[in-house]
């Protein structure tokens, strides 16, 4: 059985000492193991990314940008054989797997404007014969740990803008599907970027550590789980590093009863159950103004989930696969079979569902009357589970939303244009989408909610990675002139 290794300095690397399995989520069968570093390993790579960085952040911003040019060509040209690695470790279907690497691209495309983003500012004559500018420099050598559910985009989040801004990396995937991470290392060196400058460790909480404790990383991107993003940002800025982690999700989406209810159907179906709800803008409640309108919403979404084709995602007829380990599947059913016993209504129970082989499968549910307070709600589920939460008003809908915890995205589907103006002013969300159930922002925008769904003051990717990834100098200029010198005691004024 194959091993998937590390990628240190140019190179594979790593031994089988401390090892993981890699299952295709589809037949439940292990397909490769994953090396899992150790401290010293995880050290050498950073050790690596400290040693390319000073040549990496002297090259020229427009070298630095025709490495992205060719790297999106690499990508273009590849998208297939990277499709397949996603589908084989994640289990998401190849149309998905293509999506997402599409989305990464966005991220590729914005880092080749580096000449332009990296621009400072200047001013002239602050003062007599004073001149004042700044620039944005690198902050060092950046961790890059990313989550199992986009084992492509939200890489490229990450590495795309740091690189471009004179940064080096060490990123540390997700362990479940390790593979396509190396597989970006490779594409990125092949399109002109120096060995050590992207290096990728696989492995658990041995290799994370290792990345927050050492003084030589200044900055770490993070998305995953909130408690582990709360940790992970306590632990890094207790050492002083720049952190911006990004935690979980409980998206709405609300429906007015104005709004177009057979549309607003299709893109709940389509919100909540895409990627197998494995993504943390999926939408995980749907919130009916009304009991005419939820009557409707149930009876439409319900109606609509019976004709979706769940199997292995290398079947082109398939439009959701499995979910990525047969713990987590387990776990997603477990709250759709206690949503009963909490008072609410299980419309459609997608753990009956039966499936042939031993894949990590699981039928799309869809839970009614749901209210705070029970588990399905207030956790984050991350699988095929719409929950219908009932209010009376806009108002209601509002403070619902507010009240909870977490505020990565959320929509809301009318016809009428001053709700939905209020709304954008009411939500207390990062990312809002009107009509529109998975406001992802394209890559010259930034992603991350508010709350407990980013740990950190800037959100990912776009203008605000930009900021996160350098640091800014401001230089006061002045040169001498035929103006005789004189010594001053006071304080220093521009007038």
């Amino acid at each position: 059985m194959s091993l998937i290794p590390h990628y240190i300095n140019g190179a594979e690397s790593g031994s089988a000492e401390r090892t993981g399995n890699v299952f295709n989520p589809a037949t439940g069968e292990v397909q490769h193991q994953v090396a899992f570093a150790t401290t010293a390993e995880v050290e050498t790579a950073i050790a690596a990314a400290k040693a390319a960085l000073p040549a990496w952040s002297a090259t020229g911003l427009v070298k630095r940008a025709d490495v992205f040019f060719k790297l999106r060509h690499l990508l273009l040209e590849r998208q297939d054989e990277l499709a397949a690695i996603l589908t084989s470790e994640h289990g998401k279907v190849l149309s998905d797997a293509k999506g997402e690497i599409s989305r990464g691209l966005e991220n590729v495309e914005f880092a080749a404007g580096l000449v332009h983003l990296l621009k400072g500012e200047r001013s002239e004559q602050v003062s007599r014969g004073v001149d004042v500018h700044s620039v944005k420099q690198p902050v060092g050598v950046v961790g890059a740990i990313t989550p199992f559910n986009f084992p492509v985009m939200v890489p490229l989040w990450m590495t795309a803008t740091a690189i471009a801004c004179g940064n080096t990396v060490v990123l540390k995937p997700s362990e479940k599907d390790p593979s396509a991470s190396v597989f970006l290392a490779k594409l990125f060196e092949e399109a002109g970027l120096p060995a050590g400058v992207l290096n990728v460790v696989h492995g658990d909480k041995v290799a994370v550590d290792a990345i927050l404790d050492s003084p030589d990383v200044k900055a770490v991107s993070f998305v995953g789980s909130t408690p582990i993003a709360r940790s992970i940002y306590q632990r890094a800025t207790e050492q002083g590093k720049r952190v911006q982690a990004l935690g979980g999700a409980k998206n709405h989406m609300v429906v007015m009863p104005d709004a177009d209810l057979d549309s607003a159907a299709d893109a709940a179906v389509s919100a909540a159950y895409g990627s197998a709800g494995e993504r943390c803008m999926a939408v995980s409640v749907l919130v009916a103004v009304g009991d005419e309108v939820a009557d409707a919403l149930v009876e439409k979404v319900a109606s609509r989930v019976g004709s979706l084709t769940i199997g292995d995602g290398t079947d082109a007829a398939s439009e959701m696969g499995p979910l990525i380990t047969r713990e987590h599947r387990d776990k997603v059913a477990s709250y759709v079979t206690g949503a009963a016993a909490e008072g609410a209504t299980v419309v459609v129970d997608g753990t009956t569902q039966t499936f042939e082989g031993d894949g990590f499968f699981i039928g799309v549910s869809l839970v009614d009357h749901v209210t705070p307070g029970m588990k399905v709600y207030d956790d984050e589920i991350f699988g095929p589970v719409l929950s219908v939460v009932r209010v009376q008003t806009y108002a209601e809908a509002v403070e619902l939303i507010n009240a909870n915890n977490f505020a990565n995205g959320t929509a809301i589907f009318t016809r009428d244009g001053g709700t939905a103006r209020q709304f954008e002013v009411d939500i207390e969300v990062g990312m809002v989408g009107v009509n529109v159930p998975i406001p992802v922002p394209i890559g010259a925008y930034s992603f991350g909610g508010w709350k407990n769904s980013l740990f950190g003051d800037s959100h990912i990717y776009g203008p605000e990675s930009v900021h996160f990834y350098t640091r800014s100098k401001v230089v006061t200029t002045r040169w001498p002139d035929h103006t005789p010198s004189q010594i001053n005691l006071g304080f220093p004024s521009n007038h």
